[in-house]
């Protein structure tokens, strides 16, 4: 830690990413389902020591008509000890018939899809929009380079839009994404503008694909505006990446996919990866992630306290 006016200045910051669900009496309750169970998901995020939140595009519309709009509903994460929210997750319904970036025909109504959107969240400021940059895997497939230049060139246009908002546009790499691959992913990354475009690594995403997140990430850091710091047991095997409507769940080989940091079977090597974020003067902010933790009897309020845990007694020992 440096010191600066007598307090310790961080290097790393905490945010969660807000998949969450609880136990109520007809089973399990979202925690946009009401003011006390967001007010009670709030207090155990700040209770276990994030800094901040992140959240999902969709839920721009219970901001506005539970809470008054993103201003007002970040008001409500304040009142509750955290700093703000810091990233969306723009969760697009990738439709090869008008939302496929590497169909170009379909470019203009995503730009204007991104036009709108980032009129909307104006009322508070974001560090990053993130977005999954190609469609399903079974949608785009076979993935050629012409295919890649043609989605790159869609985001560094996108990227403009969301940077004339002082917004990261940033990609985020599901093992089912058309572009997921460590070859498909560097030929992507050489097309696209490092001005406009970063890179946000899923550490989980990447390992159930094949891709070592921790080597991605140094050959990349330079492009690296954010991370998902959660883990797997899993790789996807023969057509895990290809199953419709959605691998996470149809997937016949794993039951699930994603747990949190810190677990002995996990394939995540965090210590490396804690290792190469300090390695690489990386400051800001990691997010944590757990995705669909509730399945096999997982529980979110314990997933999240053991990975705060791991994250204060193992990993910010890294980078201190």
């Amino acid at each position: 830690m440096t010191q600066v006016d007598g307090a310790a200045q961080r290097h790393i910051k905490w945010s969660y990413m807000d998949h969450w669900r609880s136990n109520g009496p007809s089973g399990p309750v979202d925690q946009w389902h009401s003011a006390k169970t967001m007010s009670a998901f709030l207090k155990q995020v700040k209770a276990t020591g994030f800094d901040a939140i992140d959240t999902f595009d969709f839920r721009i519309w219970q901001m506005y008509g539970d809470y008054g709009g993103p201003a007002k509903y970040q008001e409500m994460v304040q009142d509750h000890g955290l700093e703000r929210i810091v990233n969306t997750f723009h969760a697009a319904d990738y439709d090869t018939r008008n939302y496929a970036p590497h169909l170009a025909e379909t470019h203009e109504n995503i730009l204007e899809d991104f036009r709108v959107t980032m009129g909307r969240w104006s009322q508070i400021q974001l560090d990053n929009i993130i977005v999954m940059p190609a469609t399903l895997y079974y949608d785009m497939e076979p993935v050629t380079e012409d295919k890649l230049k043609t989605t790159a060139e869609l985001w560094n246009r996108v990227g403009e839009i969301t940077a004339s908002h002082g917004v990261r546009l940033t990609c985020h790499h599901e093992f089912f994404c058309g572009i997921q691959s460590e070859a498909d992913i560097d030929t992507f990354y050489s097309y696209t503008d490092p001005e406009y475009v970063s890179l946000f690594v899923d550490t989980a995403q990447h390992c159930i694909a094949g891709v070592d997140p921790v080597a991605l990430y140094r050959r990349h850091a330079h492009r690296v505006s954010g991370f998902h710091f959660k883990d797997t047991h899993d790789r996807a095997v023969g057509d895990d990446h290809r199953q419709r409507p959605d691998s996470e769940i149809m997937a016949p080989t794993t039951g699930k996919w994603f747990y949190e940091m810190g677990t002995p079977q996990g394939l995540v090597d965090f210590e490396s990866m804690m290792t190469a974020v300090r390695d690489n003067e990386y400051e800001g902010w990691i997010s944590v992630e757990h995705d669909k933790a509730n399945k096999q009897g997982g529980d979110y309020s314990e997933s999240t306290a053991v990975s705060r845990w791991y994250a204060r007694n193992v990993l910010e020992r890294i980078y201190s």
